[in-house]
């Protein structure tokens, strides 16, 4: 009786799921999971401890700046998983289910037989411990994050009108409410400075944790990515949505000038660093996809800062290849996936998405047993 009373709830359940159509798919069955921390330091506050005293900081350690890692492992894995690096104030939600509900990254590329590592980065989401206050410089470091406009907007979904968010007409990014709500509430504030090198060094401790793997970054994480390979020689590969919001690596003597935003400030912007590090970004294969509604405009804000980052990420492009690298930019408007917003892998269109990031992978020799 027990039995045929939990059949009868679990059919309601899917049944009323808004997710009934995922629950509907194929199981994805995982060999291991798991969760933990990667990197980071301690530092040791002057003074004593003493128990007569117990909440003071003398004499105590505080931990910080690792990266926190939620790792899943599909049985007869593929040879090379894959390790999602997030954007600026997001989290390893950004790979998870999309605002409406259908499956991201994280499961799309699990049915496809990858292991995939999501992390959140040094201080902030699960990894918020930092051994730093946070400053000034930072504008995503406080609650409340009065930012909605501001990260709509440069997320090149659309415009407001007062307080009421249009979806560009031409978008793929799914148009009603409580998507757009869900998405609003994706932001993470940090609980510290947002440092490059603190996070790449953690980035490389999973790598040289977990062997060789397949780099996927966003956004503010695209310079993180370009200073992994730095560190370790474990990443295989780096694929790049939309990277840009912080600098682009380029030699020493080679840095370009960048295209200025109608807004200065949104600016893209590149950094110079020694050869013998950029010459091991030309030991891989690297992809980069930018989106759709990236134009020069005096108006809006977002297509216009991106433009800036497309004609620096073509000149970053460039700089590779020029050293006997092995760097595409792909504009997916332009191979027929159109209407992409600056959350790309969130998109109506992330499957097929996929499927161009996985065929890539398969025309380097990555999408191996």
């Amino acid at each position: 009786m027990r039995k045929k009373f939990l059949a009868t709830l679990a059919a309601g359940l899917i049944a009323f799921s808004p997710l009934s159509t995922v629950d509907a798919a194929k199981p994805i069955v995982i060999q291991e999971q798991g969760s933990f921390a990667i990197g980071g330091s301690t530092v040791k506050h002057a003074g004593t401890f003493s128990t007569k005293n117990f909440l003071s900081p003398e004499g105590q350690r505080a931990y910080g700046d690792h990266a926190y890692v939620f790792y899943q492992i599909p049985v007869k894995a593929k040879k090379y998983p894959l390790v999602f690096q997030h954007g600026g104030a997001q989290s390893k939600r950004t790979w998870e289910s999309t605002p409406d509900g259908r499956e991201g990254f994280q499961n799309i590329f699990l049915r496809k037989g990858y292991g995939v590592y999501l992390l959140d980065q040094p201080r902030i989401g699960e990894a918020g411990l930092s051994t730093e206050a946070v400053g000034d410089k930072n504008p995503w470091a406080g609650n409340p994050l009065y930012a909605d406009k501001t990260l709509f907007m440069l997320s090149r979904i659309g415009t407001f009108d007062g307080d009421t968010p249009h979806v560009f007409d031409n978008a793929a990014f799914p148009n009603d409410a409580e998507s757009i709500n869900q998405f609003q509430r994706s932001w993470t504030n940090y609980t510290g400075e947002l440092d490059n090198d603190v996070n790449a060094d953690a980035l490389a401790a999973l790598f040289e944790k977990i062997g060789d793997g397949i780099l996927l970054v966003h956004s503010m994480g695209g310079t993180i990515g370009w200073r992994t390979p730095f560190r370790t020689d474990k990443v295989k590969a780096i694929v790049a949505f939309e990277p840009g919001g912080t600098p682009f690596l380029f030699p020493e003597g080679e840095v370009p000038e960048a295209e200025v935003a109608t807004f200065a400030p949104l600016s893209a912007s590149a950094q110079a660093v020694p050869l013998e590090d950029f010459m091991k970004l030309t030991k891989i294969p690297i992809v980069l996809y930018y989106g759709d509604n990236i134009k020069k405009s005096s108006e809006l804000v977002g297509p216009d800062k991106w433009y800036t980052e497309l004609e620096m990420a073509k000149k970053f492009v460039a700089a590779v290849n020029r050293h006997g690298g092995d760097a595409t930019l792909i504009e997916l408007p332009k191979v027929g996936l159109k209407g992409n917003t600056h959350f790309l892998m969130a998109d109506q269109n992330n499957q097929e998405l996929a499927n161009l990031v996985e065929q890539w992978l398969k025309s380097k020799g990555l999408d191996v047993k």
